[in-house]
């Protein structure tokens, strides 16, 4: 199995979705979110101390020992000297025990080496690939199998629809 996260920052809170699923799956096994109340600020340059801790909380639901990776929306390393982006820093914070893919949409100056463009369906623009803990040319394999026939993979659609959700009232 396969996880998938995305956190959506609202006003007042962040809502972290986690989504675990099979490579072509189209649609997950299962779904698991978290409302994290108490959000770091944003400081440019250091976006994974604001993410890592919702990350970290969400998948205190999921059984670890069942992934074969973690997908994160952003990328693993951040420069060609593997200085680590959230990707590595999720991979650190699991004890380098879970592989972690980092699928970006947007490039970073200087990583021709560490992140792959990868393009999917019709679209001209590539994803940017990154992982760490798994093999790279297995990861890109994989990247072709996730379900849908645009740039985007169908499940990681889905865990940004779900994140940008309102909390329904109680």
């Amino acid at each position: 199995m396969i996880a998938a996260i995305d956190i959506h920052y609202k006003e007042t809170y962040a809502k972290a979705v986690c989504v675990v699923f099979n490579w072509e799956d189209e649609t997950p096994q299962q779904i698991y979110t978290d409302i994290i109340t108490e959000v770091e600020p944003y400081i440019p340059g250091e976006f994974y101390k604001r993410e890592l801790p919702c990350i970290v909380k969400v998948l205190q639901q999921v059984p670890l020992d069942t992934l074969e990776a973690i997908i994160v929306d952003g990328h693993v390393f951040v420069h060609n000297d593997k200085k680590y982006g959230l990707g590595g820093y999720v991979w650190e914070a699991f004890d380098k025990k879970i592989p972690i893919i980092g699928i970006a949409k947007k490039s970073f100056i200087h990583t021709e080496k560490v992140a792959t463009p990868i393009k999917r369906g019709s679209s001209e623009s590539p994803l940017f690939v990154s992982c760490i803990g798994i093999d790279k040319e297995t990861v890109l394999d994989n990247i072709k199998l996730l379900h849908g026939s645009h740039r985007m993979p169908t499940i990681l659609k889905l865990v940004d629809s779900i994140s940008r959700t309102e909390i329904e009232a109680s």
